[in-house]
């Protein structure tokens, strides 16, 4: 469980690094995080509360959506949130909860390869990325596709 020292009128840096399941206590490799997760950032006492603020790095390996291809890319997620005093324990902060959020919350709604993935040909199946097809691409729209038996005089 990651805690976080604190200390009146100054900030505080910190930084360290583990894996998924010693951070949070699961396992998240299914969600595709590999390696070390790491951590750094600094607590500041502002009034009466502590801001924590900071950024985790991370490498997460997965599925492209478009191409199906394995891809892996480094990510980076900041964080700030403010804490108060019924919050710290022995002048530590459990962070725990503010990372993970940061990390799942920061995934983004498609898994890509690279930003102008071509993905797949819809009818071969060839990744386009490694260059065009041979395939003829013109889909008739289902509903006009009657037309194309109509013979004109």
């Amino acid at each position: 469980m990651p805690k976080v020292q604190t200390a009146r009128g100054s900030k505080v840096p910190f930084e360290f690094s583990a894996t998924t399941e010693n951070l949070f206590g699961e396992d998240l490799s299914a969600e595709g995080f590999i390696g070390d997760v790491k951590i750094s950032g600094e607590v500041e006492e502002v009034g009466k509360n502590f801001v924590v603020r900071g950024q985790i790095d991370c490498t997460k390996t997965f599925t492209c959506d478009r191409c199906l291809t394995q891809a892996t890319e480094n990510q980076m997620h900041e964080f700030e949130e403010e804490f108060d005093r019924s919050q710290v324990v022995e002048d530590l902060i459990d962070i725990t909860e503010l990372l993970r959020d940061t990390l799942l919350a920061g995934q983004p709604m498609k898994n890509l390869c690279k930003a102008d993935c071509k993905g797949l040909c819809p009818v071969c199946g060839a990744n386009l990325n490694d260059g065009e097809c041979e395939c003829d691409k013109f889909i008739v729209d289902p509903r006009l596709e009657t037309l194309k038996d109509l013979k004109l005089k």
